[in-house]
């Protein structure tokens, strides 16, 4: 038998590689390296979890912005509501003022002002200290320069 024939085996003909031809054939095919997949492995999972802490960054610095706009636009909406209320506090104050209520029910009402004789202190109201409080007006209009507003 020939060293060709010997090589040649049973299963369909085919001629089984040489020693020398499986050593070439290791040289390109090698066994996977543990210690270097695990290396691989490590190195992936440290920049997977870098990248997630940047955006998880990201994240908060985009929420912090989107808290900031609408915390200005809060603030924005209190000065407009504080302006508001300070414009109704005047406009109450116009409005309940004695003397213009005074002077709006003598012209659009008729009213006239009270006869002297036809006031009257209850004493249940006036303490003897506050007598003096008792008789002064009780309206702008009501005080003038000689003293007749004056109610006793």
């Amino acid at each position: 038998m020939s060293p060709r024939a010997a090589r040649v085996s049973s299963d369909g003909g085919r001629e089984r590689p040489s020693f020398t031809q499986r050593q070439e054939t290791a040289r390109f095919h090698r066994e996977r390296d543990r210690r270097r997949l695990r290396s691989m492995v490590r190195g992936l999972l440290g920049a997977g979890l870098l990248v997630v802490l940047v955006l998880g960054l990201v994240a908060l610095r985009v929420q912090q912005l989107r808290l900031s706009y609408r915390l200005d636009g809060l603030r924005a909406i209190r000065a407009e509501l504080e302006e508001n209320r300070a414009r109704l506090r005047v406009e109450l104050a116009t409005l309940t003022s004695l003397a213009r209520i005074e002077n709006k029910a003598r012209t659009e009402l008729g009213m006239v002002r009270p006869a002297n004789d036809q006031v009257r202190l209850a004493r249940e109201f006036v303490t003897s200290g506050d007598r003096e409080q008792a008789m002064a007006p009780l309206t702008a209009s009501a005080a003038t320069p000689t003293g007749e507003g004056r109610v006793r």
